[in-house]
């Protein structure tokens, strides 16, 4: 998965407090249905991982449900190659369905 440049990316650090990042995250979706977040490091990624949770239940009790897809990304921070994280959350309401793939009614799921 490649961030495009119409969905937004929030980075998220260890230091990120993960109610304020749920928000954002949620707000994101509620607007384009789609949000990346990026972290590196595994303090990054607990936190980022905290903040999916959340949002998933405040978007919930919404009707909406999102899903998660991680990937991985080259990126440069102060001159120095590394490898973040990318966690793509979207709405699984506006996901294509894989036309061959069996759903379990009540998850779901594809198998």
């Amino acid at each position: 998965m490649t961030a495009t440049a119409d969905v937004e990316v929030l980075k998220v650090s260890t230091r990120s407090n993960p109610n304020s990042v749920a928000g954002a995250i949620a707000g994101a979706i509620r607007g384009s249905g789609e949000v990346v977040v990026q972290v590196v490091g595994a303090g990054a990624l607990n936190q980022a991982t905290k903040a999916a949770v959340i949002a998933r239940g405040i978007l919930a009790a919404e009707g909406l449900d999102i899903v998660v897809t991680p990937s991985f990304a080259d990126i440069e921070i102060d001159g120095e190659q590394r490898t973040a994280l990318r966690l793509h959350l979207e709405d699984r309401g506006l996901r294509p369905v894989d036309a061959g793939a069996r759903r379990d009614e009540r998850h779901d799921l594809p198998w």
